[in-house]
């Protein structure tokens, strides 16, 4: 078994100067950066104080899923003989706050279209999605499930 490892530095960005003496007087606001990268400038989601112009961590964590499965099928297809022209996902995640402000994600639905050329085979464009799903690293690491709807869509033969 290969051990991949992976890191990278996320640093609070928001102290207005008084730290988090008070709820409301700190910015949810960090910086995520790995050597080599663009930082990724984060906050929470608006509904916790965060900033809505910058990724929340749930949104990254949805982001994470749908590229992975993305990354997933497309190699499959190359290795299939289904050649992919265009790939775009409107992915959804469902996330429940208890009373007490915890919370967990309960579902997540990838819903990509997928344009093939049309040599390719979309009955089986549609079924690696199901081996995609379940080659995902990151989808075989969370604790919900993951639903997809893929819509396959044919080119015009030129």
């Amino acid at each position: 078994m290969k051990v991949h490892r992976y890191a990278l530095d996320v640093e609070w960005t928001g102290n207005r100067g008084e730290g988090t003496r008070t709820i409301a007087g700190y910015s949810r606001d960090h910086r995520i950066t790995a050597p080599g990268k663009p930082p990724i400038h984060g906050s929470s989601d608006p509904a916790f104080r965060g900033d809505p112009t910058r990724w929340n961590p749930e949104e990254l964590l949805l982001a994470s899923i749908c590229a992975c499965h993305k990354l997933w099928y497309l190699g499959l297809c190359a290795h299939a003989g289904v050649t992919v022209l265009s790939y775009r996902d409107r992915a959804e995640g469902m996330m429940e706050e208890e009373p007490g402000g915890a919370g967990q994600f309960t579902a997540v639905t990838l819903s990509p279209t997928v344009t093939i050329t049309a040599s390719s085979d979309p009955a089986l464009a549609a079924a690696l999605h199901e081996r995609a799903h379940a080659m995902c690293f990151i989808a075989r690491s969370v604790a919900f499930p993951i639903h997809y709807t893929p819509v396959i869509e044919v080119a015009p033969a030129t």
